[in-house]
């Protein structure tokens, strides 16, 4: 059984036991780790019986238990204007959570 979920702005294919990076959540940390993800786009169950929302499959959702603060890669913001002398160069690491699927309810 697999679904698909959306959170922080990007959709995610997630199994029972995957674990994922996701963009932080509001609320979600060592003192209370379980998440709910309501935004499940579709669902399906590996053979022909698939839901698919529109926008979000009515009754689903998916359960997940945070695991940790990570960092993610850190990426290079460079910004230049030709023949201008102009060069500005930034770095940036995004803040994420990691999360285990525990648990897929359609």
């Amino acid at each position: 059984m697999f679904a698909i979920i959306e959170t922080g702005g990007k959709q995610y294919r997630v199994e029972k036991g995957d674990v994922l990076d996701i963009e932080r959540v509001a609320g979600a940390s060592a003192d209370a780790p379980e998440i709910d993800f309501d935004r499940v786009l579709l669902v399906s169950d590996g053979d022909d019986d698939v839901r698919v929302g529109a926008p979000v499959v009515d009754g689903a959702s998916v359960k997940g238990v945070w695991l940790d603060d990570v960092r993610g890669p850190k990426l290079t913001v460079f910004k230049f204007k030709r023949r201008k002398q102009y060069r500005r160069k930034r770095g940036h690491r995004q803040d994420l959570h990691r999360v285990r699927i525990e648990d897929i309810q359609a």
